[in-house]
């Protein structure tokens, strides 16, 4: 048995910043991690990180990056974010100054019920975590499905919340659509005869407009890139398909033919943007590292079993899309030529082969509780009585699916495949609410929320940057502390008391 005053499922940054900060409250702390690293999307892979306005970011957040520029001897801000190595190096002593106890390898197998709170919890090994109050910190929101804890999955329709921008968006041209007369089908390079279709395109129609298809933005691996002479080279990996590439192929081949012919930069976000001259590649333009077969779709309520084949098919995508724009001959020269100057930085990920652990789960489950954060609240700024973090970064929902239609030419129809959910719209500061954090009391009196928060789609695609999640984190890790020793349900920690431990701590709560 494994008791403390607070556990914490999953070290993402919201787990180690929930973890430390629940400790630094006194109370005993275990963190329990179903892999073995610390730090979620921060050390694995995310270098480059999204902040929004800065005068939002308080707590934990802004001291992450004190800790970044101390570490490199800069000023704060200079570098968005540190080398994934060095992210998981802070986590790791932060955890370990403030006393918590890790328990890594440690996936969730079930949970205990008892009439209104979580008993204990058993993870795969067979060990029982037990504790008073619970943080849910996962990017799946795992802990918080056992528990029965109602939540949702996917975009819902407009109609539900009155959302401008929910639902199945128009395909719409952009930075990040697939350009016209591109064809869907594997034997007609001309759009005409409908066949089977190409690899990595999801074959189910497009829904209406405005409805919700419980789509979810797509998933990839951040990639960490580097141009020193000891980088580890691209390889082609056993297994490697050609035949699932022939959609790049197609894209190039048109670009050719329109003149339109970016830097390899256009699809990997190439500019050495974290120190020591790494890159942090990113999915940019409509044929990148997020994979846009539907497959995220499956991931959220998948079993382990179906999870891992859908990790491994989103790694094989990284490492042979890699491959594809530094050597097939189908892309453009100048594109492989610089992709040549680059490989996988030899001092990161040393035990995953040099890509990254993390698979960047961009939305999962997100719970429904008395309040949900909609796109109204975020579009108007505004913040609750009830605050415990701010946000401020776009509402920013990356692209959902590679789909096809036809379009309706003369004499016949021609098919060509479309990219479809892309969107950022700016949002001012608005705050994040303590009832955000926490189940309806009548499912569960014992857990909060530190990433799966109560949000509709469009509003967690703002909610859903890091340094949210590490203010989230703290606020969930402190809430839990009170709770704890208070021994009241965390529906009922006192709102004042908690927004005074956290501005002592450092938070913003109003710009």
């Amino acid at each position: 048995m494994i008791a403390a005053d607070v556990a914490v499922y999953a070290a993402t940054s919201a787990g180690v910043c929930a973890a430390v900060a629940a400790a630094r409250s006194g109370a005993t702390v275990v963190l329990v991690e179903p892999g073995r690293h610390v730090g979620g999307m921060t050390s694995g892979g995310l270098g480059y990180t999204d902040v929004g306005d800065v005068r939002a970011l308080g707590g934990m957040a802004a001291k992450f990056r004190a800790a970044v520029a101390e570490h490199y001897g800069v000023p704060v801000g200079r570098y968005a974010g540190p080398e994934p190595r060095v992210a998981e190096e802070i986590f790791r002593r932060w955890l370990d100054e403030a006393g918590v106890s890790i328990v890594t390898d440690a996936r969730l197998a079930s949970v205990r019920m008892g009439v209104d709170r979580i008993a204990d919890v058993t993870l795969e090994d067979g060990s029982v975590v037990s504790a008073d109050v619970f943080v849910d910190a996962s990017y799946e929101g795992d802990l918080l499905a056992a528990a029965g804890v109602s939540y949702a999955v996917g975009r819902e329709s407009r109609l539900l919340y009155g959302e401008e921008f929910a639902g199945r968006r128009e395909v719409m041209p952009g930075r990040h659509a697939t350009p016209p007369w591109i064809s869907p089908f594997r034997d007609d390079e001309a759009g005409l005869v409908e066949g089977p279709l190409l690899p990595q395109i999801r074959p189910e129609p497009l829904a209406e407009v405005g409805s919700g298809d419980g789509g979810i933005m797509s998933y990839g691996y951040r990639v960490c890139l580097s141009r020193a002479p000891d980088r580890v080279p691209f390889r082609r990996r056993d297994g490697y398909d050609e035949a699932h590439w022939e959609l790049g192929r197609r894209l190039f081949a048109a670009a050719q033919r329109r003149g339109d012919v970016h830097q390899a930069g256009r699809h990997l976000g190439l500019e050495p943007n974290l120190p020591g001259g790494k890159a942090d590649g990113n999915s940019l333009g409509p044929f990148s590292l997020s994979v846009l077969d539907g497959s995220a779709w499956e991931y959220p309520d998948a079993d382990p079993g179906r999870r891992e084949q859908i990790r491994r098919h989103h790694l094989h995508h990284a490492e042979d899309f890699l491959w594809f724009l530094a050597n097939d001959p189908a892309v453009p020269g100048g594109i492989r030529r610089e992709m040549q100057g680059w490989g996988l930085p030899a001092d990161e990920f040393a035990d995953t082969g040099h890509l990254p652990h993390q698979l960047y789960v961009r939305e999962a489950r997100r719970m429904l509780s008395d309040v949900v954060l909609t796109e109204h609240q975020l579009r108007a700024g505004a913040v609750p009585d009830d605050v415990v973090a701010l946000g401020s970064y776009h509402l920013d929902i990356r692209e959902v699916q590679r789909a096809w239609r036809w379009v309706y030419e003369h004499p016949a129809p021609i098919a060509m495949v479309v990219t479809e959910g892309y969107l950022s719209v700016p949002v001012p500061v608005y705050g994040i609410g303590y009832g955000a954090l926490v189940p309806r009391r009548e499912e569960c009196v014992n857990l909060v929320v530190a990433v799966c928060v109560s949000a509709s789609h469009v509003a967690f695609s703002s909610i859903r940057m890091e340094p949210q999640y590490q203010m989230l984190g703290q606020a969930a890790g402190a809430a839990a502390a009170m709770a704890a020793r208070s021994g009241v349900a965390v529906q009922e920690v006192p709102v004042d008391a908690l927004q005074s431990v956290l501005r002592d701590a450092g938070a913003v709560l109003a710009v």
